[in-house]
């Protein structure tokens, strides 16, 4: 006998919510549903087990793109080396200071250094600037560090973490091999999973993401959903495809924003307790509310307007409007129940999912908010 789809819908969620974990065929299932008023059932379910976790906590992430340089030529990406149409700038020392004292002022949760795998800095015997970058950022900014500089060795993932990086960003954007050879040109995906293993072994917490609507299968979706899952990833997103002009996918159109949504609440029921961006770069601040109902709690790309700085996928959308700063998202917060956490929050987070990784398992409680897992 088969069931109607929103009976099998429901059963699934009535399942995932008392605790019980997703099988392969129910990610296919949530992940197909096209029907709203199914998907806002996936989402309300997303949400109720957010709250078990973070209660109505939402952490802000301050972003600086300090070199839009780039030694690859991704096909999805508008800072591609071939690009010739992409704006091209490397930020100094003290601009990049003072943007993240700046961002630490307006209450931001985390700096997170972003540069595409500019060849200036790779060329670094020791990525010495890079090193000093974070120490410095650190210092001035009083805040926890996120680095973004794509594949470095072993030895400069520890020195990252000695000069105060508390994470390493790196995405693999597809867990399928073949789509990898796709959209990575002349990449290893070995080697970018290897580099997220070193930087567990380095202390450092690590964050993983996928792009949706560059041609993966709804197989390869549950794939990498799984796959993000199933590791020590502290944090883990999906974003939406934004075709980029002069680029090999510059033909190709944005995923619906359902199937967006949609990803981030399977992986949201997949991770309990784990932190999941709500991007302002792929539809600005108007996207924001959601995504976050969707069951995301991390708000990034928050980026201070008139510093001459760029968003990834969408390098200008509402950044000189204002609309990516925390007087911008807090609106946005305070109309869906939702309200920035405390630094403090953020800092006994990370450390409680240290702890975790190093095996340490402690019922740990701060002022009766259930602390996430990792």
């Amino acid at each position: 006998m088969e069931f109607p789809k929103a009976y099998v819908t429901s059963r699934i969620l009535h399942r995932v919510t008392r605790g019980a974990n997703l099988r392969p065929g129910e990610i296919t299932h949530l992940l197909s549903i096209s029907c709203r008023q199914e998907a806002d059932e996936v989402f309300a379910a997303a949400r109720e087990v957010r709250s078990r976790y973070f209660g109505n906590r939402v952490f802000l992430y301050g972003f600086i793109y300090f070199s839009t340089y780039c030694r690859n030529n991704c096909s999805f990406c508008y800072y591609r080396q071939d690009n010739g149409l992409s704006p091209r700038y490397r930020k100094d020392r003290s601009e990049i200071l003072g943007i993240a004292k700046e961002l630490a002022d307006s209450g931001v949760h985390l700096i997170d250094l972003t540069m595409g795998e500019d060849p200036e800095i790779h060329r670094q015997e020791g990525y010495g600037q890079l090193i000093e970058l974070v120490a410095a950022v650190k210092q001035v900014s009083g805040l926890p560090v996120m680095v973004s500089p794509g594949v470095v060795p072993e030895e400069t993932l520890r020195q990252l973490a000695e000069a105060g990086a508390d994470w390493y960003a790196l995405y693999q954007e597809t867990h399928s091999r073949q789509l990898f050879k796709q959209l990575r040109l002349g990449q290893s995906f070995e080697m970018r999973n290897l580099a997220r293993i070193q930087a567990e072994k380095a202390g450092l917490l690590v964050e993983d993401g996928i792009l949706l609507g560059v041609g993966e299968s709804l197989a390869d979706r549950v794939h990498s959903l799984r796959q993000m899952s199933g590791r020590k990833n502290g944090q883990v997103r999906v974003m939406s495809l934004v075709p980029q002009e002069d680029t090999p996918l510059s033909h190709l159109q944005s995923p619906s924003r359902l199937t967006e949504l949609l990803a981030i609440a399977v992986l949201r029921l997949l991770n309990p307790d784990r932190l999941i961006p709500a991007s302002l770069d792929v539809e600005g601040l108007q996207g924001l509310a959601g995504r976050l109902a969707a069951g995301a709690n991390v708000v990034t790309s928050i980026i201070p307007p008139a510093q001459g700085l760029a968003g990834v996928s969408q390098s200008t959308l509402d950044i000189n409007e204002g609309g990516r700063t925390v007087a911008g998202v807090t609106p946005v917060l305070k109309q869906m129940g939702l309200t920035a956490a405390s630094l403090l929050d953020y800092r006994y987070w990370m450390n409680f999912c240290l702890e975790k990784e190093r095996g340490h398992n402690h019922a740990h409680r701060y002022r009766g908010w259930p602390v996430a897992r990792c």
